[in-house]
């Protein structure tokens, strides 16, 4: 097996800033069998549920203690609204890590990541492109799932505005703003595992480790923040916070507890990200 080496001398006309670019590589994402089953998945949910509300019957409070789910029915939005909060804890989890994780592993994996670098592709804008395009698609899958939802509960159960189990409800156009809020916070929330999946698959020529790996320990994050007993210490936690955005859904939002998530996740994030790319500009790609 040799070394590769990226070359010193490049030819007339060679700009790195035009190599892999975005579109190119959103391209080739977009048209593996795993993006498009993902999708499909997400899009469907909504209509199990709704299909699993007519089976077994409209939601109904347990005692005096009315949640979310049970108003899952009261409107469209209502129904967008539950489709995140069932899918937020662990289902829209997987979209990430798979797609930030197996973006630079599968590469490895199929032995053309030596390939691309000697097009040359520098490292950088390898990694910066896949980069984009994995969080990019994280980000479609989110908003997908809501939009579906939206559509299909509002088919089913009527437009109408949002009722919150406290008491009170929004407007429609209010309840469309806040769930933009919702989506964005998750899809800050789960940054976290992004780099996380991002940084194992620039370790491994493995997929389902870095996928697998980030999936893992986003649960042992969340099994952790379950131990009361470490007190404060699960502030640290960005699963402490996962469901913060529930409090952008009330008469009156309080944001200290996003903030507080959004801030845990992002420095997460961003040491994540680092790592992978100090890590991969000093990495030996070997046939």
């Amino acid at each position: 097996m040799s070394t590769l080496t990226e070359h010193t001398e490049v030819a007339s006309g060679y700009r790195a800033g035009r190599t892999l670019p975005v579109r190119v590589e959103l391209l080739r994402q977009l048209k593996r069998r795993r993006t498009l089953v993902m999708f499909g998945i997400l899009a469907v949910l909504p209509f199990v549920l709704v299909a699993a509300f007519a089976i077994g019957g409209e939601p109904d409070g347990r005692g005096d203690r009315i949640t979310l789910m049970d108003t899952a029915t009261a409107s469209g939005a209502n129904f967008a609204a539950v489709n995140l909060f069932v899918s937020a804890g662990f289902l829209l989890v997987i979209p990430v890590a798979l797609f930030c994780g197996d973006t630079v592993a599968s590469e490895a994996g199929w032995s053309s990541l030596r390939y691309l670098l000697a097009a040359p592709v520098p490292r950088v804008r390898l990694l910066w492109s896949k980069l984009v395009v994995g969080l990019g698609l994280s980000l479609a899958a989110m908003v997908l799932l809501p939009v579906v939802a939206l559509a299909v509960g509002t088919a089913a159960y009527g437009w109408g505005p949002l009722q919150i189990p406290t008491g009170g409800s929004l407007g429609t156009g209010t309840a469309a703003q806040r769930l933009l809020i919702v989506v964005a916070y998750v899809f800050v929330s789960q940054l976290v595992t992004a780099g996380l999946a991002f940084w194992l698959s620039t370790r491994t020529d493995a997929p389902l480790g870095a996928v697998g790996g980030a999936v893992g320990l986003t649960i042992v994050g969340n099994v952790l923040d379950a131990v009361t007993a470490l007190g404060d210490w699960r502030h640290f936690l960005p699963a402490h916070w996962q469901f913060a955005w529930a409090d952008a859904v009330q008469p009156r939002p309080e944001w200290s507890g996003m903030i507080q998530g959004a801030a845990v996740s992002v420095t997460y994030a961003l040491v994540l990200f680092a790592l992978a790319f100090r890590g991969f500009t000093r990495k030996d790609i070997v046939s």
